[in-house]
């Protein structure tokens, strides 16, 4: 103890000796790209947060700078001085839905980002996770959401859900019931029901691309 008392007190010595002296103590924390977030978050508590009104806007801005879509995705802002609430456009190059194009608008509330997104599909479409009215069965956007997670994860999440839609959690128990039963009969029904057919009664939208638009 007496030898961590000393060593203090000679650090203390030599502190005060820089500042007489006109030497600045050297900071060695640089922050990074990787780091901007999670420095915020940091920075600003939650008991802080409440004294910023676009607080949001602020987590949102930082995601946004940071996100980075592959050819198969793009966000669109139909009022550019307001980045919470924006479009995503996905386009799936793999799995039974390839050849269609799927939107869903973005509201970010000012409780971002400990508050999830709330996300809503465009088109009536045959999905196990997706609802006819285009809510989202993405546990992260419920109950596992938490404030460090971002809206690249988010995006990465329904991403996933076009390559490998999930009969176990669904929202529209039909298509789960037919994904379970048969793998080859959904298929058909996916391919059927983004040409804007019908599928056990329910008409869909047509989501699909022109070659010449792909």
């Amino acid at each position: 103890m007496l030898k961590i008392w000393s060593m203090k007190k000679e650090q203390q010595k030599q502190e005060n000796a820089d500042a007489a002296g006109g030497k600045k103590k050297e900071s060695y924390c640089r922050p990074t790209k990787s780091t901007k977030r999670s420095a915020v978050l940091h920075i600003l508590t939650l008991s802080r947060l409440k004294q910023f009104a676009d607080h949001g806007a602020l987590f949102l801005s930082v995601d946004l700078s940071e996100l980075s879509l592959g050819t198969t995705m793009k966000t669109i802002f139909p009022n550019p001085d307001d980045i919470l609430n924006f479009i995503l456009e996905i386009k799936p190059d793999e799995g039974v839905y390839t050849g269609g194009k799927f939107t869903f608008t973005f509201n970010m509330t000012q409780g971002y980002p400990h508050e999830p997104p709330k996300v809503l599909c465009q088109q009536k479409i045959y999905h196990p996770n997706i609802d006819l009215e285009g809510k989202v069965c993405l546990n992260i956007l419920r109950e596992d959401w938490k404030p460090v997670l971002n809206l690249n994860a988010v995006i990465v999440g329904l991403q996933f859900l076009f390559l490998e839609p999930n009969a176990s959690d669904p929202l529209n128990k039909e298509a789960a019931d037919d994904l379970r039963a048969s793998r080859d009969s959904f298929r058909r029904n996916v391919k059927n029901s983004m040409s804007g057919g019908s599928v056990r009664g329910n008409t869909y939208d047509n989501v699909l691309i022109s070659q010449s638009r792909r």
